[in-house]
């Protein structure tokens, strides 16, 4: 079993650029990373570039994004000459979630909103990750009250067991910019128009001085039920606020 304390504790002042490091050298092709194309994820990407000639990267595909977002995915794969893995949502629950409640359900209830996320993005990050051993994110303790308790290294009891490496956990907003300015990364223009986290566009909008991070995704639920369910962590799927 692995020791995922001891794993932290070693880990305990690497850097994030080490922790990818450490991640790639531990899980070679069987480690990706997933990316939205927000700051974190393009800081990530060119981390991960540095680190591997190999790099792995998936996004998932909503069929709701932004064009800002395609934009600036055309930017990182003109800068760093990748190909990413795409997965896009099963045709036929689509098709069913549309027929059955229309474009727009998930402004309705929390229920419906959970519903529309499991079918664009939870469904297609479990065969995302179908095969890896391990899988990085752009995470990070200051984006909200959910990912208060981040580790740098997690179990992802959700997607069997596979770990979950998380190298931003305690870096500031302030860090991500720093590293994309310093590094000229690419990245999606929303962030200059009140942007700071970026989803499917209809649950997305720009936030207000001195709301949370996150206040512009799905702005007319409350803080604790900001999750898509990509980041539920097993145990506190009994808790309906958390799923």
């Amino acid at each position: 079993m692995t020791d995922i304390f001891r794993i932290n504790e070693e880990l305990s002042n690497a850097t994030a650029q080490e922790v990818v490091v450490w991640a790639v050298k531990e899980f070679g092709s069987k480690i990706a990373l997933a990316s939205s194309f927000g700051a974190e994820d393009v800081a990530l990407i060119d981390m991960l570039c540095e680190a591997t000639d190999s790099p792995r990267v998936f996004f998932l595909d909503t069929g709701r994004l932004h064009q800002e977002t395609y934009d600036v995915v055309e930017r990182i794969r003109d800068r760093y000459g990748l190909s990413f893995e795409v997965y896009f949502p099963q045709t036929n629950a689509v098709e069913n979630l549309m027929q059955e409640k229309g474009p727009n359900s998930f402004y309705n209830s929390i229920e419906n909103r959970r519903e529309c996320c499991h079918i664009r993005k939870v469904e297609p990050l479990d065969r995302a990750l179908s095969g890896l051993d391990a899988w990085i994110t752009g995470l990070r303790r200051e984006q909200s009250t959910t990912r208060g308790e981040l580790a740098k290294v997690e179990l992802d009891e959700s997607h069997g067991g596979i770990l979950k490496i998380n190298p931003l956990m305690d870096w500031t907003e302030e860090d991500v910019w720093a590293y994309i300015r310093s590094r000229r990364i690419p990245y999606n223009k929303l962030h200059d128009q009140g942007f700071p986290s970026i989803g499917c566009a209809p649950c997305t909008r720009a936030v207000k001085p001195g709301e949370d991070l996150r206040a512009g995704r799905w702005w007319w639920e409350s803080p604790e039920h900001k999750e898509c369910g990509l980041h539920i962590k097993v145990d506190s799927e009994k808790n309906a606020d958390k799923r």
